[in-house]
């Protein structure tokens, strides 16, 4: 295993945490991974690590569950606090440093009165389901990118994973169009051996809810392969006892345009199992 990662709560700590680091593996040149999460991590954490261990001289993590992209009646309140947990894991995959800050400490005086807007693109899909969802994402992914954005001339990337597709497209838009100095990585979603992506609230599924799940990626397959069309696959998540389907659309993955299936094109799919709301995405 390697060594524990340093953990900072305060991002001031943090800044000089990483600028020594940077400057022992040679300011002016070494890379620097940033991996963004909300905790709660799972093997495909781990996996957004390991690509960015692989890619970069010094591997940075954030850990904070953000309140300004859940909702009226969401789970921010019972979003999992798992630190210790966590911090094996990112022991085990080899970060470096963990910027893991409290609410006051993220946004000093209270919630920032000024945020980035997610525009068109943050209005549909879960746009729709979630208001202000999406602009409380990239509020906090661009207060995370400026703390972290080295002041060397080293490579500065961010790891991203594609299960969140269309928070995956606002990033790298926000990042082109504010022409902020970051590469954004996307990661290919992790599943588990039945098929069902990694997620942090999975754990909130019974054994019947789990099972009751798998008719989303086993749906998304099937669209793939040309076995159903899209009405047929609704009818098949709306079949499923215990689930109610949100969405399930074919896009351009660049507009989130509606696109007929085939190649390039996107299949997303939202729907609460249960009292979980889960989502999933399937290139054709």
């Amino acid at each position: 295993m390697s060594p524990a990662p340093r953990v900072c709560h305060d991002p001031a700590e943090f800044r000089t945490a990483l600028a020594e680091r940077l400057a022992a593996a040679g300011a002016d040149t070494a890379s620097l991974g940033l991996v963004p999460t909300m905790g709660a991590l799972h093997e495909g954490h781990g996996h957004l690590v390991r690509r960015a261990r692989a890619e970069n001289d010094v591997v940075a993590v954030s850990i904070f569950v953000n309140p300004l992209q859940f909702g009226p009646g969401e789970d921010y309140e019972r979003y999992p606090r798992t630190l210790e947990a966590d911090l094996a894991l990112l022991a085990r995959h080899g970060a470096d440093l963990v910027l893991a800050p409290g609410l006051e400490q993220m946004y000093p005086g209270g919630e920032p009165l000024v945020r980035v807007t997610a525009g068109r693109l943050g209005t549909v899909l879960d746009g729709a389901s979630r208001p202000g969802h999406f602009d409380g994402a990239l509020t906090v992914v661009n207060r995370l990118l400026n703390l972290t954005a080295p002041r060397g001339g080293g490579a500065f990337r961010a790891y991203f994973g594609e299960k969140d597709a269309q928070q995956l497209l606002l990033v790298r838009r926000m990042v082109a169009d504010f022409a902020l100095p970051v590469e954004v990585r996307p990661v290919p979603i992790v599943r588990d051996p039945d098929g069902l992506a990694l997620s942090s609230r999975n754990r909130y599924l019974d054994d019947d809810e789990r099972r009751a799940a798998l008719v989303l990626p086993r749906t998304l397959a099937a669209l793939a392969a040309g076995e159903v069309d899209l009405p047929a696959a609704r009818a098949r998540i709306d079949a499923e006892d215990g689930v109610r389907l949100d969405y399930l659309v074919v896009v351009d993955p660049a507009t989130l345009e509606p696109a007929g299936p085939g190649p390039g094109a996107l299949a997303l799919v939202a729907a609460h199992v249960g009292t979980t709301r889960l989502i999933d995405n399937r290139a054709l």
